[in-house]
């Protein structure tokens, strides 16, 4: 405990002694409470996967699932941790005063995750880029969140998010993300 003690100068602070006791179990507490061990569970089904690989444009018409009506506009072949075809349906799109191009939509994937069983999720997505006055993308990027309860088959039960980047010099889309399939 402090207790204040004033001279004529200033007023200082003398500290009373604790007890080498009360020193001696404050010291065994913390020593033993940093011996036990912390321990976080996680369930023994949950599998987050960290994924990546690339999507091109199907140009040669590698994609022919029959996916629905609803998934035409575009489709992206995929390699890398996904392996398969990614069908898309634009749902909005608008181009701000500054220029820059705003998409929204769904999509359904249709394969398999590292060679794994064959299914599908969806997701909904946004998708940012930016255009030169002659039409051709400058760069552009997209989010595409997994939709709960949406997986079958390989994807039973998928969770998680994608994330695309447009290489617009190559006209790949660089991905990465992470599935929790469990």
């Amino acid at each position: 405990m402090d207790t204040p003690t004033t001279t004529s100068a200033a007023t200082t602070t003398v500290r009373e002694s604790t007890s080498w006791g009360a020193r001696a179990i404050k010291a065994a507490l913390v020593a033993s409470l940093a011996s036990v061990p912390l321990t976080i569970t996680t369930p023994a089904n949950a599998a987050m996967d960290q994924i990546s690989g690339v999507g091109v444009l199907d140009t040669t018409n590698q994609c022919n699932d029959a996916v629905g009506s609803d998934f035409v506009d575009f489709t992206l072949v995929m390699t890398g941790d996904l392996e398969g075809c990614l069908y898309t349906n634009i749902e909005t799109s608008r181009t701000t005063p500054s220029g820059v191009y705003l998409e929204t939509g769904q999509e359904i994937f249709v394969g398999s995750l590292n060679d794994g069983p064959v299914g599908t999720f969806t997701t909904t997505y946004k998708f940012e880029a930016k255009f030169a006055p002659d039409g051709s993308e400058i760069h552009g990027r997209c989010q595409h969140p997994i939709v709960d309860g949406s997986g079958t088959g390989g994807f039973e039960g998928a969770s998680g998010r994608l994330n695309f980047k447009d290489i617009v010099e190559t006209g790949e889309f660089l991905y990465k993300g992470q599935i929790d399939v469990g």
